[in-house]
Formats: C-alpha cells, sequence, structure tokens
C-alpha cells in the first residue's frame, strides 16, 4: 500500500504514520467493525468522487445495523472525504477511500456497547484490484468450498469486518489452487457474490445477476443495472446455480475495487470464448466513461474535488 500524507481520524486530520489505536481495541478481539470503499477518479475537470453519498451513507447504515454508533453525521464525513483528497495531493488516475468504524480500547468481553467509537477516512493511491491484464483478458475464478454464511448466523447486508474472514478464506483457497478469485454459493447452492464483489453472467443476451437475499446491496452492481438497463439490454435478477455458470456466454465482476472485471474461467470451464466478452467490454467502457466523468448522462453521481 503506497502510504499518503494525511488520514482522518475522529474529526481531525493526522499524519499517516500517527493515525494509530490500542493493541487492545475492542474490533481487534470481537469483529465488530463496519467499513466502506469509494473511489475517486482523475477527471478533466479534476478528481471526482463516484457516489460519495451513497457509499457514506451506507457506512452508517452498516453501523446502524451492527449496533456501532457513528457520531458524526453522513454531511459531515462527506465533506471529511473531500478535504482529504485535497489535502494529500494526489497525482494518480484513481484514489481509493476507505471510511471505515470500529470499537476502540476501554473495555473487554463480547458486549460491546461501552467501547468507545473511532471513526477513520483512509485514502491511498491503488490500481486495478485484480490486476491491468485481469481487466482486458478476464480472469480466472474458482467456486470456493465453503459457502457465504446464511441470514440465520449472519448479517450479510451489513459491510461489517467479520464478514470478511468468510471471504479471506475463500479468496486464499482461490489463489492457493491457481484461481485469480473466489465465486461463493450461499448455503442453498445459489451464487452469493465474489470474496469482494458482485457477479454478472450472460446468456443469450440476457444479463444475469443474483439478488442480496444474504450479501451486500452493492452500489456498483446497482450501477451496472441502470447503465445496462438505459443501453436497452435486458437485466434480470434472479437466483443461479453453479452448473449455469459453467455455460454462460459471458461472465463479470463488479465492485468499488474490482470495477468491470471480465471473467474468463470458472472452475475450469472457458467462459464463452475464453476473453473479455463483447457486452462485457461495452458496459465496462460505459462504467469508465462515467466514472471519469466523460459521459453527461451520469455526472449527477460524481462529487467534484
Amino acid at each position: 500500500m503506497d502510504a499518503a500524507k494525511y488520514i482522518w481520524m475522529n474529526g481531525e486530520f493526522k499524519p499517516w504514520n500517527e493515525a494509530q489505536t490500542h493493541v487492545l481495541s475492542h474490533t481487534l478481539h470481537y469483529g465488530n467493525g463496519v467499513i466502506e470503499g469509494t473511489k475517486a477518479y482523475k477527471t478533466d475537470n479534476g478528481y471526482a468522487i463516484f457516489r460519495l453519498n451513497d457509499h457514506t451513507k451506507r457506512l452508517k447504515e452498516s453501523a446502524k445495523m451492527t449496533l456501532i454508533d457513528i457520531p458524526y453525521t453522513v454531511e459531515e464525513m462527506n465533506q471529511a472525504q473531500i478535504e482529504l483528497i485535497r489535502k494529500n495531493e494526489f497525482t494518480g488516475d484513481n484514489v481509493y477511500i476507505r471510511p471505515f468504524a470500529f470499537l476502540g480500547y476501554g473495555v473487554m468481553g463480547v458486549y460491546h456497547k461501552n467501547a468507545p467509537v473511532e471513526t477513520v477516512l483512509a485514502a491511498w493511491e491503488w490500481g486495478a484490484y485484480l490486476g491491468e491484464e485481469g481487466l482486458k483478458s478476464g480472469i480466472k475464478l474458482k467456486i470456493a468450498s465453503m459457502s457465504r454464511a446464511g441470514n440465520t448466523s449472519s448479517m450479510g447486508k451489513a459491510k461489517a469486518t467479520a464478514n470478511y474472514l468468510n471471504s479471506q478464506m475463500a479468496k486464499f483457497e482461490a489463489i492457493d489452487c491457481g484461481y485469480d478469485e473466489a465465486l461463493l454459493l450461499d448455503d442453498q447452492g445459489y451464487v452469493a457474490e465474489a470474496s469482494g464483489a458482485c457477479f454478472f453472467m450472460i446468456k443469450d443476451g440476457e444479463i444475469i445477476t443474483p439478488p442480496n437475499d444474504n450479501s451486500l446491496a452493492s452500489i456498483t452492481q446497482k450501477m451496472v443495472i441502470e447503465l445496462a438497463e438505459d443501453m436497452g439490454y435486458t437485466v434480470t435478477r434472479r437466483r443461479i446455480t453453479r452448473e449455469e455458470v459453467y455455460v454462460a456466454d459471458e461472465a463479470f465482476l463488479t465492485g468499488t475495487a474490482a470495477e468491470i472485471t471480465p471473467v474468463r474461467d470458472i472452475d475450469a470451464r472457458i467462459i464463452g470464448g475464453g476473453s473479455r466478452g463483447e457486452i462485457t467490454e461495452i458496459i465496462q467502457s460505459t462504467y469508465f466513461d462515467i466514472v471519469f466523468g466523460r459521459n453527461e448522462k451520469y455526472k449527477h453521481y460524481l462529487t467534484y474535488i
């Protein structure tokens, strides 16, 4: 990770190396924290944060689900993120922003409500999450041996740190087996999501993506559905089986970090022609036009710095 100059922590900007916490912070021991992933892109008119309000609002909602009381409004955190980009004086094409809240030092034990809440906004320059080559040629995807935790045992719609142990183990398994990313099924055997992204497949011109029954309500997924429908494609939200993904014509992942990443191989089954599909490429290029401010229709999703 490339260090930046400043991190916003509990209402003030601190030098990167001074934004620290105690080793007995509650979240380190019991896993209750919430995170966001937001991105700023370098447009012709300077940096612009993509769907800033949506991401900050989701952070607050995740915190409410997990009983963490963030003491800042959405508007206050939005403004802090804008100022964070300004103060760090970035120069790269895109900047990843990580808003998060966790439980700090003060109490120990499973009951957490007396632990102090720490709120942090960090940002750094970060390239393609699954590699530049992956964006062009596609990645290899492995269906993980473990399933996505069900609604009866976790809160999948919260972007909570505890949920990512499941993702972490699945991702390690995939890479250890020679793949680039993991795809998790739910406890009924239907596609849930990748370790840190949503899944789309295309069959006979129809774009299909699973509902968020027990997974994060993805902002990028929602954006892709909107732009695809605007372009005249049929988009269907329904459950997807393992067998269906093997015979898809195209497939891709979406997410703030993953952006639009084509999938060329799933469990040693070649998807389509084994490279970025035609519809995937159209959606990918349209998405990048939007986030880089080259599409007037969607400029309302950009917050210019």
